[in-house]
């Protein structure tokens, strides 16, 4: 029979009456059994409450899902100032089995591989859910920030003919019997899109076959997609990425306070103008050979530690790159040899790729040439630029670049739910 007993979160038990009934579900998060009394920790998605077991009945194995009805009474000791007393605890499942990890220490101390070959269970812990926390916050901020600004989301396919950027790290697949791959990024539809909407936004996967066993790559993760019309040249791209950036900051403060507390996350604080530095000029002040074609890592940790000591700034965009070091839809500067393109680095780390397109069919069919390639195979993709495409640009954000950065974690594997790289293709 179904109760008529509202169910009661454990962050709403402190606002409640002392003395009234209160019906919670949950996981047995923490048991502890004394002589005269037991302690039972029922854990749900908003937080702990502690319930007071004294007829000395068996307390079911911790994550256990339970419901619990009983008094409320105040104790200054429990979890938020209040317990649950005289309960009635009835299992909603079977049985839990031991956990692989202990959830109820404040702390995971397991090794990086046990978390994530026991994933569905970790996550469950609060401090490493709070990692993920962040995250949707971000993505809330992220679409917010977008929406008010005349943006319409869109969903492109994750299954392609031919390579976005190139041929050399993508997934093949097997498509009804015809190759096909495994999207790197939305770039050519979300551009398409831009002659359609003006101005368009993803939040979707996108696929590398990366080769690297690195602590900042994987083989598929969540990108960020936005791009633009109507723009003079990739300044305003990056204007709109700070707004972004802005938003998302503005949205974790905001939807996960307790996560940032909770992860101890370091949330920037974002400037009101992102400081920029030339390509050229950021090889010359690494020391770097004025001829290296990108900037390694250690090259954007020194960039970073200057920005934060020059500018203040957790936040440093680097425009300009080669344009012999950028795909063939980069639109080039006033001088040829750079491009309107930029890379923000965020406390060291490359965050976010963007910059102008080119928009024109006759720059398209030089660009695709020069590349030795015919412009016949981009014929589906070319076909929005010969009826008619603004001036236009966008960018991109790893969110598990995003959040890694915020938690200062070491390996994005961190703070990505269920990672795929070389080696993981399970859970």
């Amino acid at each position: 029979m179904r109760s008529t007993l509202q169910r009661t979160l454990c962050s709403d038990l402190p606002a409640a009456t002392p003395g009234t009934t209160v019906r919670l579900r949950g996981w047995v998060h923490r048991r502890r059994e004394l002589s005269a009394v037991s302690f039972l920790v029922v854990r749900d998605r908003t937080g702990l409450a502690q319930v007071v077991v004294r007829d000395g009945s068996a307390l079911p194995p911790e994550e256990t899902t339970v419901e619990v009805v009983g008094t409320l009474v105040a104790n200054a000791q429990a979890p938020g100032g209040v317990e649950v007393v005289d309960p009635g605890i009835t299992l909603l499942t079977e049985p839990a089995a031991t956990p692989p990890v202990e959830l109820w220490r404040p702390e995971l101390s397991a090794a990086l591989p046990t978390l994530l070959d026991h994933a569905p269970v970790a996550w469950r812990h609060p401090a490493q859910r709070a990692r993920w926390e962040l995250a949707a916050a971000s993505v809330r901020g992220f679409r917010s920030t977008l929406d008010a600004a005349g943006f319409t989301e869109v969903q492109t396919p994750k299954f392609v003919a031919s390579a976005t950027e190139s041929g050399a790290n993508v997934f093949e697949v097997d498509y009804l019997g015809r190759p096909a791959y495994l999207a790197q990024s939305p770039q050519f539809y979300k551009q398409q899109l831009v002659g359609v909407f003006e101005r368009v936004y993803e939040v979707g996967p996108v696929f590398r076959a990366e080769p690297h066993d690195t602590v900042r790559h994987l083989a598929e993760y969540v990108s960020l997609d936005v791009e633009l019309g109507f723009i003079d040249d990739h300044r305003d791209v990056l204007a709109v990425l700070r707004e972004v950036i802005a938003g998302m900051v503005a949205a974790v403060h905001e939807h996960a306070p307790a996560a940032v507390d909770r992860t101890g996350a370091q949330v920037p604080v974002v400037p009101d103008e992102i400081p920029v530095i030339h390509f050229r000029d950021a090889l010359a002040l690494v020391g770097a050979p004025d001829d290296e074609p990108d900037l390694a890592p250690e090259h954007e940790r020194a960039l970073g530690a200057w920005a934060l000591e020059e500018h203040g700034s957790d936040f440093l965009a680097v425009e300009g790159y080669p344009m012999a070091k950028r795909p063939f839809y980069t639109h080039p500067s006033a001088e040829p040899r750079w491009s309107n393109s930029f890379d923000l680095l965020f406390r060291g780390l490359e965050l976010v790729t963007g910059g102008q397109r080119l928009h024109t069919p006759s720059s398209y069919d030089a660009a695709i040439r020069a590349r030795g390639e015919d412009p016949a195979t981009y014929a589906s993709y070319l076909q929005a630029f010969e009826h008619g495409m603004p001036p236009h640009g966008g960018f991109a954000i790893g969110l598990e670049r995003w959040t890694a950065r915020l938690t200062g974690v070491a390996n994005i594997r961190e703070v990505t739910l269920f990672p795929r790289d070389l080696h993981r293709l399970t859970p």
